[in-house]
């Protein structure tokens, strides 16, 4: 049933949201007023971690029933105050939208982008990422098999000197970071990670692959390592991600997940207020760890190298 349309509302942010009354995930009754709030309450941890980076909005305009587009352009229909920044493509550039404070995250939901997707860098460095992420995606639905590549990725990852930080991605698998000093380029990082991933795929080989197509996979999980390339981009830390139920794309701790308590999809839009009422942000020291990778690729070389003998 259509809701009737309603007065626009103005958040705290003072940014105007329009026909707040619009379900964006009809079968939830969840309305983009209801988004809006959302991250109007979730500002205060989640810009810091997507503060000057690059975003590329999801927007569903009739709600995630239809098919929506992605958006990485802005030139026009913004207002003044939004920040943006100039990255050079092929045939001219691109605008990118860039999240200072909660009035810009609010403007991202305004348009109903539901997922906030961002670079691994921030503006004005862009060639320096300061996080490296690794995306675990399943072919199948198995818990188990998931967890235990989490940790495995985990282990080597301590192995190589590197502390990581997890979420659940809101979709089917989990997000991994480990925090950079901004020392190594994209490059860099794009190669350092792919190389973990394959010593990963080594190691375990049944389970585990890099193989992108969904056909070559099998039931096997993608350690998917494109995440660190250039203008490639990942859901942001407290994104909601346009799936039935409004799953976030949430911090949790290294404990939940080899528990079993914490699955891809087990924070929502409903349930988040509580979430952060009782653990607070589990990334909040995250930026204050930042690591060089000269160390952890030369052990990773001796490892490799260890292996091939």
């Amino acid at each position: 049933m259509k809701r009737a349309p309603s007065a626009p509302a103005t958040t705290r942010a003072g940014v105007v949201i329009t026909h707040p009354e619009k379900l964006l995930f009809p079968d939830d009754g969840i309305s983009k007023g209801d988004v809006a709030a959302y991250y109007e309450a979730i500002a205060p941890v989640m810009v810091p971690h997507v503060r000057n980076r690059p975003v590329t909005m999801e927007r569903f305009p009739a709600g995630i029933g239809r098919k929506g587009f992605i958006q990485k352009d802005v030139s026009k229909g913004f207002p003044a105050w939004l920040e943006r920044v100039e990255v050079p493509k092929k045939d001219g550039v691109v605008h990118h939208p860039l999240v200072t404070d909660a009035r810009s995250l609010l403007w991202l939901a305004n348009q109903n982008s539901i997922t906030p997707h961002v670079w691994t860098s921030r503006a004005p460095d862009l060639y320096h990422p300061d996080i490296c992420v690794f995306d675990l995606d399943p072919s199948v639905d198995s818990p188990d098999m998931l967890k235990k590549a989490a940790l495995q990725l985990r282990d080597v990852l301590d192995e190589l000197g590197l502390p990581s930080w997890v979420k659940t991605s809101g979709s089917k698998g989990f997000h991994i970071v480990v925090p950079l000093d901004g020392s190594a380029d994209t490059g860099q990082v794009a190669n350092f990670a792919h190389a973990v991933g394959t010593l990963l795929v080594v190691r375990d080989p049944k389970n585990l692959t890099q193989e992108f197509h969904k056909v070559d996979r099998g039931r096997r999980i993608l350690i998917d390592t494109g995440r660190n390339g250039y203008s490639a981009t990942f859901a942001a830390a407290y994104a909601l991600r346009p799936k039935p139920g409004a799953p976030v794309s949430a911090p949790c701790t290294w404990e939940e997940v080899e528990s079993g308590k914490v699955g891809p999809q087990s924070f929502t839009l409903r349930n988040m207020p509580e979430r952060m009422e009782k653990v607070g942000d589990l990334w909040a020291d995250l930026r204050k760890k930042g690591r060089s990778l000269t160390r952890a690729v030369g052990k990773l070389k001796k490892i490799v190298e260890g292996s091939e003998r």
